[in-house]
């Protein structure tokens, strides 16, 4: 079992290997956070954990009323959180690679990120500046029929991608910018369609591959169908997902 301590940024959103991941940073936590990343020579990966929040809030009270009109002022690392952060987060996350960092005047960043490898969450660390947390690399075995599983899950993703566009409009993506890679396929599908966190975070800890296809396989078919039932309903209102302060 390996395991890698790295730096914990808790998101409303669910972040899957491949994908790529743009970041407002303006709370004191996480600019310190990409302040001690900038230490890391820029030749080697500027690593931290993604990890989806179950129950909690992504940006911390500031000030009384803010976000929450009944919160109160809330500091440190683990703040939003609870006693124990750990029961906060869902238990899988994503590896992110920060390709920019870029502190702006007023000591915010703008950080790119790319996610690499999946994690499961072992412990959360909330003695420093900003959350920690013991993690173990989880492999991407492909599971039975993958290639197979993947080939379905495209078709059906362009029949929803054409649905979303709309009969007259033009699909979201031609079948030459989508790849053929299993694992890829995967991913990218589970990014790209408008589910709620739940279902998202249940795709990225798929057992295997082919177990997160054939549920995209399902979930493609009902989602088409809902959106071929409300032709009149705008594509915006169907995802159920919160949108991300970062």
């Amino acid at each position: 079992m390996t395991t890698v301590r790295l730096p914990l940024f808790p998101l409303n959103s669910v972040l899957f290997p491949g994908l790529v991941l743009p970041l407002n940073v303006f709370e004191e936590r996480y600019r310190a956070m990409m302040r001690e990343l900038l230490k890391t020579p820029e030749e080697e990966p500027r690593r931290f954990a993604v990890v989806a929040i179950r129950d909690g809030h992504e940006v911390a009270p500031s000030a009384p009323g803010m976000p929450d009109p009944t919160a109160l002022p809330d500091r440190g690392p683990a703040a939003g959180f609870g006693t124990d952060p750990a029961k906060s987060f869902h238990g899988v996350g994503c590896v992110a690679d920060a390709a920019t960092i870029r502190e702006r005047p007023d000591g915010t960043f703008e950080v790119l990120a790319t996610g690499t490898t999946r994690v499961r969450v072992r412990s959360v660390d909330a003695s420093g500046a900003f959350l920690t947390a013991e993690l173990e690399e989880l492999p991407e075995d492909p599971g039975d029929e993958a290639g197979a599983l993947a080939e379905g899950v495209l078709r059906a993703f362009r029949q929803y991608q054409k649905r979303l566009a709309g009969a007259r409009e033009r699909s979201l993506s031609s079948g030459a910018d989508l790849p053929d890679e299993p694992s890829v396929v995967s991913y990218l599908v589970a990014a790209a369609m408008m589910l709620d966190t739940p279902t998202k975070q249940r795709l990225l800890q798929a057992p295997d591959t082919a177990s997160r296809l054939r549920d995209e396989l399902k979930l493609l078919r009902s989602e088409t169908a809902i959106i071929r039932n409300l032709p009149s309903l705008p594509a915006s209102d169907l995802t159920r997902g919160r949108t991300s302060l970062n």
